[in-house]
């Protein structure tokens, strides 16, 4: 028995039983295939969410749900890495000469890990179903035009034109992703409220691997499809048997199952763990593009209203150093609500809203909150300068460390924060109605496009409240425009109207760190830093 057959077993013997069912499986599916047989990766991630409804990526906002996912769900196109696009479940596409359509030629030979054909009707059904209000799929029909989408044509049965009531710059790229990957249609029409938990001959799609088996909270089994033929760059059948997903919430324990080879690979480590890694490892560390770690200031809630207090706020904060020693210097400070890896991304703003306490103080003076009460917090009109500051749990420790740095240097100017930690269902009792000062957030993305769910009136992000009819203005133009350097142009301008209003405060840029065995071969990235697996194997 292969070395990291038996090291998958350890890290959940609980589970020995249905991974013998597993292993049964794939070893039907290598048959037809070039794997070696019985050959697993055993994949460490966080996941903590993942059983909280995150299994389905049309409707979850958490990156997991798309990382995992990914090797289920194909798409119509492939995002290369210098950010061109190359055919996958599409052989060609067009868009016409308004930019309201993209026409795609499908491949004729795709099925569905249940039989059904990959055709015209199936992509419609996809679309359809992201942007029906009742599925709820905030960030995969913003991705998709939300109101911009008209519909999904079927051309003939491989030929799909897909609508725009305006012209839809982001779209291709949008396409690309695991959020608009394709389910067959025979489980959308007959188990399409059982997504969101996932599981087997549920969450059934066309890609390299096939879900098997999934225990909440533990483990998720995908199985390799015998019969794929249609991956991106010419992949085919998978060369390992299982992709085991371990489900390791504790950081330092992902870290030890990937240095005693008990996991082959362990994804999203922080910094803190990186020199405690095993030297045969290699490490990998891909900076995430999109929206880097943030504070979201509500303006039409409490003491954030008056832009002089969110500025103050801002400055306030000595990010440099908080970042710099709690990262290790791993990660970058923020300067912008886009990341450096973000096309369009504004560097004019380095260096511009430095640490500096005296100028938070006479903005408070200039606000108003000029008197001091018995503990040392500034005081207007009888209140006390607070503000409360909701998280979703759970929350690493590095970021546990660096609210408290953030809470000690607002008491130094008199800002008392209150922090609460809340279980997913309370956090969204105050997050829907937005009753609370602030939250936090990164937030991946490969087009600058995400700043509209965050920063339109309309966003489905918008924590902030922004209601600017000038920013949507911007927002809702750079979705239409179809030169890149003219885009590029007007998201300097949103970020720089950030810079001046400050309804985002970012903190720092991260990396996707993942720490990978020396038997590991063949395994790739996508531009947001997640493992691809279609042409991995074990040496």
């Amino acid at each position: 028995m292969p070395a990291h057959r038996r090291r998958s077993r350890r890290l959940l013997p609980i589970l020995a039983a249905l991974t013998t069912a597993a292993l049964a499986l794939s070893a039907c599916a290598a048959q037809s295939g070039d794997a070696t047989d019985g050959e697993e990766i055993v994949w460490a991630i966080e996941g903590a969410n993942l059983s909280a409804g995150h299994m389905d990526p049309q409707t979850s906002q958490l990156d997991v749900s798309a990382m995992v996912q990914r090797v289920v769900l194909d798409s119509l196109v492939f995002q290369n890495a210098d950010g061109t696009f190359s055919p996958w479940l599409a052989t060609e596409w067009s868009v016409s000469d308004d930019g309201l359509a993209y026409t795609f030629q499908l491949r004729d030979d795709v099925e569905f890990h249940d039989g059904t054909p990959f055709d015209a009707a199936a992509v419609k059904a996809n679309f359809d179903r992201i942007a029906d209000p009742e599925t709820a799929s905030a960030q995969a029909a913003s991705m998709l035009g939300a109101d911009f989408y008209a519909g999904t044509e079927v051309v003939d049965e491989h030929t799909v034109t897909v609508r725009f009531t305006q012209p839809n710059a982001p779209f291709l790229q949008a396409a690309s992703t695991a959020n608009l990957g394709f389910y067959s249609p025979a489980v959308l029409e007959t188990s399409a409220d059982k997504l969101k938990a996932g599981g087997p001959d549920v969450t059934v799609g066309t890609g390299p691997f096939l879900l098997s088996e999934y225990v909440p909270d533990q483990e998720i089994v995908y199985t390799r499809n015998p019969d794929y033929a249609w991956g991106p760059d010419g992949a085919g059948v998978p060369q390992v048997d299982t992709l085991r997903v371990t489900i390791v919430p504790e950081s330092a324990v992902r870290s030890g199952v990937v240095s005693s080879g008990e996991a082959d690979l362990a994804s999203q480590l922080p910094p803190s763990v990186v020199s405690e890694l095993d030297a045969g490892l290699t490490v990998d560390a891909k900076s995430l593009p999109g929206l880097p770690y943030s504070l979201f200031l509500n303006e039409k809630y409490g003491v954030f209203g008056d832009e002089r207090v969110r500025q103050a706020f801002s400055r306030a904060i000595d990010v440099d150093t908080a970042v710099e020693t709690i990262y290790f210097g791993q990660f970058p400070r923020a300067w912008s609500v886009l990341g450096p890896a973000t096309p369009g991304y504004d560097e004019t703003l380095e260096g511009t809203w430095t640490y500096d306490q005296a100028a938070a103080g006479a903005l408070l003076d200039e606000a108003g909150w000029t008197q001091r009460d018995a503990d040392g917090y500034r005081v207007k009109d009888g209140q006390r300068l607070s503000a409360r500051w909701i998280a979703w749990t759970p929350v690493p420790d590095d970021r546990a460390a660096l609210a408290n740095a953030i809470q000690a240097d607002l008491k130094d100017v008199g800002f008392e924060i209150v922090r609460e930690v809340l279980e997913p269902g309370a956090y969204n009792e105050q997050y829907e109605p937005k009753t609370f000062d602030l939250t936090d957030w990164g937030f991946s993305g490969v087009d600058a496009d995400l700043l509209r769910s965050h920063l339109h009136t309309e966003g489905f992000q918008n924590a902030s409240q922004v209601s600017d009819p000038a920013l949507d203005e911007l927002l809702t133009r750079a979705v239409a425009e179809g030169d890149a350097n003219s885009r590029a142009g007007i998201y300097r301008e949103v970020q720089q109207w950030n810079a001046q209003h400050v309804a985002i405060v970012p903190l720092y840029v991260p990396s996707v760190i993942t720490a990978v065995g020396a038997e590991v071969q063949g395994l790739t990235y996508d531009l947001y830093g997640r493992p691809l697996f279609y042409t991995a194997s074990l040496g």
